[in-house]
């Protein structure tokens, strides 16, 4: 079988379907036909001369998750055979930290996370989405237009997680650079991980040296005993995957909301709650489309295909999507397409947050924000509208993510010292 990408190249059970070209940013539902095409498990490129096992099936995908004894999450031995420039290394290199350890290891760092975190109270995140809001808010709302990804969404997460780490509101930029840069694992992949690692061991070497009110100082603090280093990778790990994939969800969320208007009015007016919107795009359209990273321990057939050891295998949350396509049209059977604004019957039948012993460990947290930003947003500016068709936003580059470059809007003008805002 042979399906073609919108670039012309041609998909085979012997070609990897390359992730990495620009045609799989513009239409990826096209690449993971492809991929399904192979089976529940099809072969990939992450990147030119990085190839990858891509699980497509549900059943294969909670397989995988849950296998510790057959697969582990850590990279070290295939890193032995990448490149020391290949450009997703950023995202995929062994660091110690949870994402990249197994069993008791594994355990430690993931405690020290959970108990962390647990210590931030919802109202606390919830204040802190909505000063970031404000400002926001202050800086283009007198303009009556903005970009809504890089006005909004993705200074936002910088805004709220640098106020999580204890740092002031001016290294924003700095944070939401280096990230953009990582994740999109380009030509700047390398420059966005080193400038994102100084960030970190800046944060980390002040908090070492004085502790404050904030999720570092509370981890170097922490009863497991976790050394700086351990510690700075710790935030590596977790202002990488709090900011970039928030952000995302954020922004495709606004997207959906403000391309169909119907649905945009019960959100509005409170007939339907934001939260519906944002667990749509986590089934839909995830923010982070393939990771889940695993590799074999040995070779081992794996759901009808023989796996390798120390090759990539990675699941792909976008594939595993309900909807074949970004307004619920595509490949997928038709009682699984999506009815736009519709709520799906079971809220938790994605796996967005990963499954096993490594699903995310700060969902609840992830989705507050989330919706509070969207909830504080649209209450600001009642009359955002798109100044595109959504069919015609364009996409960033990357095999790991779906996001957005941009999301122009129009608005009546207003600042927030005017009266009538939120309270």
């Amino acid at each position: 079988m042979t399906t073609h990408s919108p670039d012309g190249h041609a998909f085979s059970r012997s070609t990897p379907v390359r992730l990495w070209e620009d045609g799989f940013a513009l239409d990826p539902y096209r690449y993971y036909d492809a991929l399904r095409a192979q089976g529940p498990v099809g072969w990939a490129e992450l990147a030119p001369g990085v190839p990858a096992y891509v699980v497509t099936d549900r059943r294969a995908a909670l397989d995988l998750l849950h296998d510790t004894d057959t697969f582990s999450h850590d990279p070290r031995p295939w890193e032995s055979t990448v490149a020391d420039d290949s450009p997703v290394l950023g995202m995929m290199r062994w660091r110690p930290n949870t994402l990249f350890a197994d069993g008791a290891a594994h355990l430690r760092y993931r405690t020290s996370l959970i108990d962390t975190f647990d210590r931030i109270e919802p109202h606390d995140l919830r204040a802190r989405v909505h000063r970031a809001v404000r400002v926001l808010v202050g800086r283009f709302g007198p303009q009556g237009e903005a970009d809504l990804v890089g006005e909004f969404a993705r200074p936002l997460m910088a805004l709220v997680f640098n106020s999580l780490f204890g740092l002031p509101d001016s290294q924003s930029d700095r944070l939401e650079a280096a990230l953009g840069k990582m994740m999109e694992s380009g030509a700047e992949a390398a420059a966005g991980e080193a400038e994102f690692g100084g960030y970190v061991l800046d944060l980390i070497a002040a908090r070492a040296e004085r502790r404050g009110d904030d999720l570092p100082s509370r981890l170097l603090d922490h009863p497991a005993g976790l050394t700086a280093e351990e510690v700075t990778w710790q935030v590596f790990l977790t202002l990488g995957a709090g900011h970039e994939p928030t952000a995302n969800l954020v922004s495709n969320a606004l997207s959906r909301i403000l391309g169909n208007p119907a649905y945009y009015s019960t959100l509005t007016s409170g007939a339907r709650p934001v939260r519906d919107a944002v667990v749509e795009v986590l089934h839909h359209e995830t923010p982070l489309a393939n990771y889940g990273i695993h590799y074999a321990r040995r070779p081992v057939s794996f759901h009808g295909v023989w796996i390798r050891a120390a090759v990539p295998v990675v699941v792909s949350y976008g594939a595993l999507a309900l909807s074949a396509g970004p307004e619920g049209a595509g490949s997928a059977p038709a009682a699984e397409r999506e009815v736009p604004g519709g709520r799906h019957p079971n809220d938790a039948s994605h796996l967005s947050w990963s499954a096993g012993p490594h699903a995310c460990p700060v969902r609840q947290h992830t989705l507050l924000l989330a919706t509070e930003a969207i909830e504080r947003l649209t209450q600001w500016l009642p009359d955002l509208q798109p100044v595109l068709p959504r069919e015609r936003l364009t996409w960033r580059p990357g095999p790991f993510h779906r996001s957005l470059t941009a999301l122009p809007v129009r608005f009546s003008p207003r600042s927030p010292d005017q009266p009538g805002g939120p309270s």
